[in-house]
């Protein structure tokens, strides 16, 4: 997955037909895709599911970081239904879109929703049952971009998106007031884009070629691996202006670092993680 080198070449790298490394590829995509991401600074607990992320960030006091990122597919044969739905009107290509969260580490924590390219962010949200989790964890804060003004709409006081930017005709003292907070915001949620970037570096992520339905499972398996590699990362905070203090604590007042995480998950967390 890291250097997507034809099946030919590594059947001929190990001696072997193309056809038996096809199926060792799918088999190996799929128990790489089933354990999910690791949790930081707790070897052996896994998130699989997007309210096991809520429930950790509620229990060590975390604001999340969510954002979506689109690989580019191959065209859909002609004639064949839905074959428009994959057109990204951003890309101006045949894209499917993933939505990935972070913690303030840039640590991934959780990806999957792979959609159709042409589906809005939030509306990716919504089809995965994301916007629920804001109403069962409702201490849980999630910065997010401007895609996702309708779930700041909704939870107002948990989807934190950047201020909008004032009017043209507006004072230029109201822009100036503008431009700290707004730039607090894009510095505390970079890490999202840091995650997103480490995705990125796999070959397979940049220019998805091989059948669609196998993107998804290759997506959560590279996420799982560079969640491995990143879970223990210690990254000493970032000076900032003094308008930024507010905007670069990790963790809220009322929870500490070592909660526990049994009051949250699911009672049969220790069944599905053995």
């Amino acid at each position: 997955m890291r250097q997507d080198l034809p099946h030919a070449v590594l059947g001929l790298l190990f001696g072997v037909d193309r056809s038996t490394v096809t199926r060792a590829v799918g088999q190996i995509r799929t128990l790489l895709a089933e354990p999910g991401c690791a949790v930081p600074d707790r070897q052996g607990i896994r998130l699989r599911t997007v309210e096991d992320v809520f429930a950790y960030a509620q229990a060590e006091g975390i604001a999340l970081r969510l954002d979506a990122t689109q690989v580019q597919v191959r065209r859909p044969q002609a004639g064949r239904g839905g074959r428009r739905a994959f057109v990204s009107g951003k890309k101006k290509q045949n894209t499917m879109k993933t939505t990935v969260v972070a913690d303030h580490r840039g640590r991934t924590l959780w990806t999957d929703a792979m959609r159709p390219g042409r589906m809005h962010d939030a509306a990716v949200v919504r089809a995965e049952g994301i916007d629920s989790c804001f109403r069962h964890f409702p201490d849980v804060e999630v910065l997010l971009d401007d895609g996702y003004l309708g779930l700041r709409r909704d939870h107002p006081h948990q989807a934190l998106t950047p201020p909008r930017k004032p009017n043209k005709s507006a004072l230029p003292e109201f822009h100036e007031r503008w431009k700290c907070p707004h730039h607090a915001h894009s510095s505390d949620r970079i890490t999202v884009e840091n995650a997103l970037a480490d995705h990125k570096r796999w070959k397979q992520l940049m220019r998805w070629t091989h059948r669609r339905e196998n993107l998804p499972a290759t997506y959560r398996a590279i996420a799982g691996l560079v969640s491995d590699r990143t879970a223990n990362i210690r990254q000493a905070p970032r000076a900032g202006p003094p308008c930024l203090t507010r905007y670069h604590a990790p963790t809220r007042k009322g929870f500490s670092t070592g909660a526990d995480l049994s009051a949250y998950f699911p009672e049969d967390l220790d069944a599905r993680l053995a």
